[in-house]
Formats: C-alpha cells, sequence, structure tokens
C-alpha cells in the first residue's frame, strides 16, 4: 500500500517515538564513569594514631616485651617517619631484643631527623659498648655529654667504655661525677670502689663499698667488700657473713667468667678467689656453682 511521503514521516517519528519510549522503560540513562572514592585520613589522624601505638610500644617495653614492642614501634614510625622519638622508642626496643643491625639503622635515622638530641647519641654508645667497640661509645658519650652536660647514666657509661680501654683514672672521673649528679646511683659508686681497690686504695673502696650496701642490698658490692675485708685481714668473720649472704642472692659471682663481664680487676677477682677458697665458705661455693647460669660459665 503507498502511503504519502508526509505520512510516512509522521508514522517513522511515531514509530521511533515508541521506540524510544519503550527503550527507557528498561535501559536507564548512561550514568557517568564511577571513579572509586579512597579515603586519605588527615595528618592529625594519623598522628593520633601512630602516638597511641607508640604509648603501648613503650609500655610492652617497660613491662619486659620488647620484641612486641618493637613490631608496634614499626608500624608508629610507619604513620609518622618524621618523628625522631618513634625512631628512638623503635631503636631502643630493637636494641632490647638484640636486634643490634635494626637499631642502629633505626637509631641513624633518629640522628638524621634530630642531630641535636643528646639521648640519640647515648642510645648509639649503649649499642656501641654492647658491641664491645669501647672507643666508639667513648666518642658517642662524649658528643651527647656536650649537649647534655648533666646526664649521670652517660657520665656512668663513659666510665664503663674507660675501663674497658684499661684507663682507671678517667673511668674513676667519670663514676664520680655520675654519682654526684645522682647521690644515690649506688651502680657508680660501687665501680668507683672497683676502681680505688685496683689502685691499691683498698680501705677508700671499703668505705664505698659500705655506702653502697646503705642504699642498696645487691651481691656485686656484697661480695666485692667481703673479698676487700678478707684481703686486709684473712681472720675477718663479717667477710664469711657478707660472702654467704652474696652467692645465695646472685650465684653467679661464684665463678670469675662473670666478675670479669662486670668489669672486676684483676686484683679484686685474685682477693675473691682466695676468700672463695676459705673452708668456711666451701658449701656456699658450691651451692653456688650449682645454681650459676650455665651461660655464665663461658
Amino acid at each position: 500500500m503507498n502511503i504519502p511521503y508526509k505520512n510516512k514521516i509522521k508514522n517513522s517519528q511515531w514509530s521511533l517515538s515508541i521506540i524510544l519510549g519503550i527503550t527507557t522503560l528498561f535501559i536507564q540513562p548512561t550514568a557517568k564513569a564511577v571513579i572509586p572514592y579512597i579515603y586519605e585520613p588527615k595528618p592529625e589522624s594519623l598522628e593520633k594514631t601512630s602516638l597511641k601505638i607508640a604509648r603501648t610500644a613503650a609500655h610492652l617495653l617497660a613491662i619486659g616485651q620488647p620484641k612486641e614492642s618493637a613490631k608496634l614501634a614499626e608500624i608508629a614510625v610507619k604513620l609518622k617517619p618524621k618523628n625522631e622519638n618513634l625512631w628512638s622508642l623503635l631503636s631502643e626496643a630493637q636494641l632490647r631484643s638484640n636486634q643490634l643491625d635494626k637499631a642502629i639503622s633505626s637509631l641513624a635515622k633518629a640522628k638524621e631527623l634530630n642531630p641535636e638530641k643528646a639521648s640519640l647519641w647515648f642510645a648509639e654508645a649503649s649499642i656501641a659498648l654492647q658491641q664491645k667497640r669501647p672507643v666508639d661509645a667513648e666518642s658517642f658519650l662524649k658528643t651527647g655529654l656536650n649537649l647534655d652536660s648533666k646526664n649521670a647514666i652517660a657520665y656512668f657509661q663513659l666510665g664503663n667504655a674507660n675501663i674497658m680501654q684499661t684507663k682507671p683514672k678517667q673511668a674513676l672521673k667519670a663514676f664520680i661525677k655520675a654519682s654526684q649528679l645522682k647521690p644515690n646511683f649506688w651502680e657508680a659508686i660501687n665501680n668507683e670502689s672497683i676502681i680505688l681497690f685496683e689502685l691499691g686504695q683498698k680501705n677508700n673502696a671499703i668505705k664505698k663499698w659500705r655506702k653502697v650496701l646503705e642504699i642498696e642490698k645487691n651481691a656485686e658490692p656484697m661480695l666485692a667488700l667481703a673479698a676487700a675485708l678478707n684481703d686486709l685481714n684473712p681472720k675477718n668473720k663479717e667477710s664469711i657473713v657478707l660472702a654467704k649472704e652474696a652467692l645465695s642472692k646472685n650465684p653467679n659471682y661464684v665463678l670469675s667468667t662473670h666478675q670479669e663481664e662486670q668489669l672486676w680487676g684483676n686484683q679484686l677477682r685474685t682477693a675473691t678467689t682466695k676468700l672463695l677458697s676459705k673452708p668456711e665458705l666451701q658449701e656456699s661455693k658450691e651451692k653456688a656453682l650449682a645454681n650459676a647460669d650455665s651461660e655464665s660459665f663461658y
């Protein structure tokens, strides 16, 4: 059937409109391209989170869980990598969990961020001492003390570094300075006594050890005092009482190797050997040898 041209157009438009109308029932208008939304936390939020994690890491370190502390501290520095305190915390946790290489790396990062922070130099000195590098430790400690001259522990460590280098007079000065800054710092006073004994000032050493025991009833100064008293007078009865108590407190001090690890000098170790050879101490000595840590034998 022939359809006039105009009618064709009209019919065609009508057909097209029907088709479009039907199509819209099933096909929605094309949506804009979907852009995935990525949440980017604000710097303030990251800082708060990192500090919360750091506090937990510091708590774990304080209660003697350095490995767990190091894991959390690693997360904290990833969230806030430009905070030298977090790197320092990580380094301390790694150091205490015997991850020395990682500790050195973390400490280097902290010092890069803040080379004027004395505690970072002191921490590096602690690592050097643990690695038996007293010369490096001394250098780090002196740099740190130029920044913080009132740090008693740093002077104590400096004294230890000097002892390891067989520089007793320099070590004595450092220990005296440490105890002046912190009068109840019994470890420093104890080390003063050890050096005085090696320098032949035995009566002064005895006075110092008595002072130490007034502060802290520790096995080390107790046995050292006993050895010194016996050295001056082999018939001294107090030395026997002190030695027995010291060995019961810490049996490791029965071993010359352990004494040497604690930086006891040759004269003090010799005096202790003489004391422990006495018949009155044989039972205490044998018990201590049985209870001493196996690692201390080597």
